[in-house]
């Protein structure tokens, strides 16, 4: 099974190397595929709708046929690791062609994006960033290989 990254920008600064480790960890468990759609519509500062929906047009153009979509928002549904890990295990048993997860921009996901998610998980009530929220998920990714696996990484229940 392939779990694909579908995010809006790039990670740079800071964040970049950290991102590159996990994402090069959870490569180890999954077939990880990371896909970058650019950010805004150019031209200096648009309204966040025609944002959204510019940003929306390149989501969803990427979109692997088959998939099942995962939309990160602040508004989803809480998925502690255990549960995120079982339910990824579960998608590649069974046979499934892939997941996406798909992290917006700045102001993030538009409702076309959100209306095509067959689920929406959260990572945090509070807004992230996206370079922190793909952080995250690359840490969560590689969390939910080693509890597949039965490794020492993870503490919690």
């Amino acid at each position: 099974m392939t779990i694909t990254v579908l995010v809006v920008g790039r990670v740079r600064g800071k964040l970049a190397p950290p991102v590159e480790e996990y994402e090069r960890r959870a490569s180890r468990y999954w077939r990880l595929e990371v896909v970058e759609v650019a950010a805004g519509v150019g031209g200096g500062r648009d309204d966040p709708e025609r944002v959204m929906a510019a940003e929306s047009e390149r989501l969803l153009a990427r979109l692997p046929p088959g998939a099942e979509v995962v939309a990160l928002t602040r508004d989803g549904t809480s998925l502690p690791s255990r549960a995120m890990a079982e339910w990824l295990q579960d998608h590649a048993l069974h046979g499934s062609p892939g997941v996406v997860v798909i992290i917006g921009g700045a102001h993030g996901l538009h409702s076309d994006v959100l209306e095509r998610a067959r689920r929406r998980v959260s990572l945090s009530a509070m807004t992230l960033p996206h370079e922190m929220a793909r952080l995250v998920l690359a840490e969560q990714l590689y969390r939910a290989g080693t509890i597949v696996r039965g490794e020492p990484y993870h503490k919690g229940p």
